[in-house]
C-alpha cells in the first residue's frame, strides 16, 4: 500500500470525529444514489411508478406506498377481509412512528410525501451513524469504530437508509437507546425506548436484552456495583420496554375491536407462502423450512440441518475475540434480537431487512487492521447493494421478492 505523507496523516488526526463520520456518510449516499439511479432508470411501469421514475418516486415504492397510506388516512377501524374471511393486508402492519413525523413534516413544509419521507429518512441515517460511532467510540479504539461507521454506511442493505421505510428511523432510536445502556442511563432510556416500539417492532426483544442484562449485572454484583438505583431503575426500563412491545397489538384491538388485528394482519402477508395458519412462537422458521425446501427442490432434512447450523454458529459467533470487545451489553441485544427474529418471523426476502438492527455486529467485523481486508470488505459490501437492490427492491414483472 502507498505511504501516506506525514502532513496528511497529521490534518487526519486533527479532524473532529464527526467531520469524518459525516464525509463517510455522504460518500457513501452519492454511491448507493447512483446504484438506486441506474435501476430507476431500466424501471418499468409497475403497481407504485410508471416507466424510469425519479428518485423519490423510485425510493417511495413497497412498503413506502402504505406509509403514504397511513400518513395521509391514517388506519382503519375496520379490518378488510378476503373472500375466505381471513384479515387480509392492512395498514396496522406498520408502526406509526415514522409516518407520523412524515406527516407532521408534510403539513409544516407544504411538500409531498415521497420528498419528505426521504429527507427524513436520510437524516435519521446520519444521526444514527453519527451515535453508533460514539457507542463503539465507548468500546474500541476510535480507527476501528470509524470503520464500523463505514461498513454500516455502505453495507448491502445500506439502501433502506434512503428511502421511505422506517428503518433509518429506527436505527437512530435504537443506537441511542444502546448507548444509554451501555453508559447505565435507564431513566432516559424511557422515552427513546417508547418512541423506538412504536416505529418498528423491537420492544420486546429489547426487554430480553434489558432483563438479561439485569440478571448479569446482579450476579456480578461483588465484582461490579450494582447500586439499588440502578437496579430499580433498570427492571423498570426492562417492564416499560415488555409493555411498549405489546402497546401496538393494544391499539389495534381499540381501534379495530379485534384483540388479534395486529397478529392477523401480520400472518396475513405470509400467507402467499403457506397460507393462513395460527402464530406459535418459533415454528415460523420450520414452516417456511417445508415451504422453501418444496420451492428449491431439496430435500426438507437438509434444509433443516443447514438451518440449525446457521442458528448455532449464530449464536457461537457472539463468543468470538472480536465479538466479546464489543462488551456485554451490545451482544446481549444481538443475541435477544436474533432470538426474537427465530421466535415470531416467517423467513423470506424481506428477512435480510430484518436483519439491519444486528448492525452492532459491524464493530466486530471492523476489528482487523490489514488495508486488504478492509478494501476487500468495501467492494463485497458495494456489489452487496447492487445485489439487494437487483434482487428486492427494482420491480421485475410479477416480483415475489419484496424488500
Amino acid at each position: 500500500m502507498a505511504v501516506v505523507p506525514v502532513g496528511v496523516r497529521v490534518r487526519y488526526r486533527l479532524t473532529p470525529w464527526w467531520v469524518k463520520v459525516v464525509v463517510v456518510f455522504v460518500l457513501s449516499r452519492v454511491v448507493t444514489t447512483a446504484i438506486m439511479l441506474s435501476f430507476a432508470a431500466r424501471q418499468l411501469p409497475n403497481a407504485w411508478t410508471g416507466a424510469n421514475p425519479g428518485y423519490f418516486d423510485f425510493a417511495s415504492i413497497w412498503d413506502g406506498h402504505w406509509y403514504y397510506i397511513i400518513s395521509v388516512v391514517g388506519y382503519p377501524s375496520e379490518l378488510p377481509h378476503t373472500d375466505d374471511g381471513h384479515v387480509g393486508e392492512n395498514a396496522w402492519a406498520f408502526m406509526p412512528a415514522y409516518p407520523a413525523v412524515v406527516r407532521l413534516l408534510m403539513l409544516i413544509t407544504g411538500a409531498d410525501f415521497p420528498v419528505v419521507a426521504v429527507v427524513v429518512s436520510v437524516l435519521s441515517a446520519l444521526g444514527a451513524a453519527l451515535l453508533f460511532y460514539r457507542l463503539l467510540s465507548l468500546l474500541l479504539p476510535g480507527e476501528t469504530a470509524l470503520f464500523a461507521v463505514v461498513l454500516f454506511c455502505v453495507a448491502p442493505l445500506s439502501p433502506i437508509l434512503q428511502v421511505s421505510y422506517a428503518e433509518p428511523l429506527h436505527l437512530l432510536l435504537l443506537v441511542g437507546a444502546l448507548y444509554l445502556l451501555v453508559q447505565r442511563r435507564y431513566w432516559m432510556m424511557l422515552p427513546v425506548v417508547a418512541v423506538m416500539a412504536l416505529t418498528r417492532p423491537s420492544g420486546l426483544a429489547f426487554a430480553l436484552a434489558l432483563g438479561l442484562h439485569v440478571v448479569y449485572r446482579f450476579v456480578r454484583r461483588r465484582r461490579e456495583e450494582f447500586p439499588l438505583g440502578e437496579r430499580i431503575s433498570s427492571v423498570v426500563a426492562t417492564v416499560f420496554s415488555g409493555a411498549m412491545g405489546l402497546a401496538w397489538v393494544g391499539a389495534a384491538w381499540a381501534i379495530t375491536g379485534s384483540p388479534t388485528a395486529y397478529t392477523d394482519t401480520e400472518l396475513a402477508w405470509r400467507s402467499a407462502y403457506i397460507g393462513y395458519q395460527e402464530l406459535v412462537p418459533f415454528t415460523p422458521w420450520l414452516k417456511a423450512a417445508g415451504f422453501w425446501a418444496g420451492n428449491w427442490g431439496l430435500p426438507l432434512p437438509l434444509l433443516v440441518v443447514i438451518l440449525a447450523l446457521v442458528v448455532v454458529g449464530f449464536f457461537a459467533a457472539l463468543f468470538t475475540p472480536w465479538a466479546r470487545r464489543l462488551g456485554v451489553d451490545l451482544r446481549l441485544w444481538i443475541a435477544s434480537y436474533g432470538l426474537y427474529l427465530l421466535a415470531v418471523f416467517f423467513p423470506q426476502s424481506s428477512t435480510f431487512r430484518l436483519l439491519v438492527p444486528l448492525f452492532p455486529a459491524l464493530g466486530a467485523l471492523a476489528q482487523p487492521r490489514s488495508p486488504w481486508y478492509r478494501i476487500a470488505l468495501v467492494v463485497l459490501c458495494v456489489a452487496g447493494q447492487f445485489a439487494w437492490v437487483e434482487i428486492a427492491w427494482w420491480v421485475d414483472g410479477y416480483d415475489w421478492t419484496p424488500p
